[in-house]
């Protein structure tokens, strides 16, 4: 048997696989977020070790699955954080992960050293705050003290696994959300880090995302329930790890649309894809030698868990379309929401953006605003859509995974916005804990390849456009991007 843990926004999921890395069942075990004004986001490192440990051993407890048939143990987790650690491999303070964006001035100085186009091609993202090297920056510059602590530097899921073997290590898939790692060479880039002004040396050794960085010790079996010597596979970020778990391995695979806290939309290539306005990045894939050009906004599921905080904090954003019956007929004409909660990544890459409704009337309830949030979503992936689109890559049928995907409600409306159709795979909300299952079982010989993710699920429904509705909506996505262009000089002004 497999566990397999990813790390992400709000909590840890544990999911128990067949050595095959078919899916038994999961548990979450949840940690709080520090969100404050001034862009800050942290979390407690502690917190996801406890995490991990509570929802290990509940997995097993529920299962009733004998500590000693685990084969093996693998990780998702967050990207575009940073975890930072003293020469013992304690955190230091606390990590800020991908949507805290106060080191907005950090960002500009790489631009401002690089060149925003040569830095987009060297690392296949832009220059910006949300990235790990930022926020390191950022630390060295206002908590000093804090910073000449600091030895190392890394992603979440590399803290937890170098918990559990003593060994810190990342893959390139995480690497590459780190604004740090030269994307084509597979390295570390020299000339961005010297601009950061930041020392190579704190940053991990890279490795193939199937490689089986140590065994469990005795001390972190003891804590984790897990028995020692069970072999650690460092996995990969969340992003490549969802593509894998939707099976989308090859560009032949189509493209999937994650709908978690942060939403984006992505694919498999063979080459990382190079949007001239820039709109898109391109992460490295756990498959050695393919890329996973994607499209996220920062504030995707967010935006409903938010709407659903404001408008039913009793229900939770799991059962906010439920609880508003009447939001599949809500006219929302003349009404958009800006889903900009957290600043912007794509298509915008601006950490001013902010969230804001446009165009309320007296009339407009709970099941307009609920309506309008989905839409908003929609709109903003349409963009990306588009980039895509124009680079070549068709966007006409797309896999939906993640949370939101559970919703018929938010998938008819992705599907008509975006004029494709929209399968819901069977397995959504542990698509990334299954592509870190099928790395664990590619890592430690269990399978033969990644191939095997293409048999863990399937499809369960489809989801077709409206001719109708898809002109209008293609009509009303000119307005929303107007909504956002007469917004944008004021952003900058309004605060955080």
């Amino acid at each position: 048997m497999i566990i397999a843990h990813d790390l992400g926004t709000t909590g840890d999921k544990a999911s128990l696989h067949t050595d095959d890395g078919r899916l038994v069942t999961s548990v979450t075990a949840r940690y709080a977020t520090d969100f404050r004004a001034g862009g800050i986001a942290e979390q407690d490192p502690e917190a996801w070790w406890r995490a991990v440990c509570q929802a290990g051993r509940e997995l097993l407890t529920r299962t009733g699955t004998p500590p000693e048939r685990i084969s093996a143990i693998g990780f998702s987790g967050q990207m575009m954080g940073a975890v930072l650690l003293d020469s013992a491999h304690r955190p230091v303070r606390p990590a800020m992960i991908w949507a805290d964006h106060r080191s907005a001035e950090q960002a500009r100085k790489l631009v401002t050293t690089l060149g925003e186009e040569h830095a987009y091609r060297l690392l296949g993202h832009r220059a910006h705050p949300t990235y790990s090297l930022a926020k390191v920056m950022w630390v060295r510059d206002h908590e000093p003290d804090t910073f000449g602590r600091v030895a190392h530097v890394c992603l979440a899921k590399d803290h937890i696994v170098q918990r559990l073997t003593g060994t810190l290590v990342t893959d390139p898939s995480d690497a590459s959300s780190t604004n740090a790692f030269d994307q084509r060479a597979g390295t570390w880039s020299r000339a961005v880090l010297d601009a950061a002004d930041i020392d190579p040396g704190l940053l991990p050794e890279v490795v193939p995302s199937t490689t089986v960085v140590g065994p469990v010790r005795p001390q972190a079996a003891e804590e984790t329930g897990m028995p020692a010597g069970v072999p650690v596979v460092i996995g990969g970020g969340d992003g490549p790890l969802a593509a894998l778990g939707a099976g989308v391995l090859t560009p032949e695979d189509g493209a999937y649309a994650y709908l978690g806290s942060s939403s984006w939309i992505s694919m498999s290539a063979r080459q990382p894809l190079y949007d001239a306005a820039m709109r898109t990045m391109t992460f490295n894939h756990v498959l050695p030698g393919h890329y996973v050009p994607t499209a996220t906004m920062q504030a995707g599921g967010a935006s409903l868990e938010w709407i659903a905080e404001v408008l039913r904090p009793d229900d939770g954003s799991e059962r906010i379309i439920r609880t508003l019956a009447d939001i599949e007929d809500a006219d929302t004409t003349g009404l958009y929401f800006l889903p900009h909660l957290l600043g912007e990544r794509s298509p915008y890459w601006n950490a001013d953006a902010r969230g804001a409704f446009v165009g309320l009337s007296r009339h407009h309830g709970p099941a307009h605003l609920a309506r309008a949030v989905l839409e908003g979503v929609a709109f903003n992936l349409a963009t990306c859509v588009t980039a895509f689109r124009e680079a070549g890559h068709p966007v006409d049928r797309v896999d939906a995974i993640g949370g939101g995907a559970a919703s018929d409600t938010w998938l008819r409306i992705l599907a008509d916005v975006w004029g494709a159709r929209i399968h819901r795979r069977s397995i959504v909300e542990e698509a990334n804990s299954l592509g870190a299952a099928v790395t664990a079982a590619v890592g430690s010989g269990l399978v033969d390849g990644f191939e095997a993710a293409r048999g863990l699920s399937d499809v369960r429904a489809r989801f077709d456009p409206c001719a109708d509705r898809h002109r209008d909506y293609t009509a009303r996505h000119q307005e929303f991007l107007d909504a956002y262009r007469s917004l944008e000089p004021w952003f900058g002004r309004g605060g955080s």
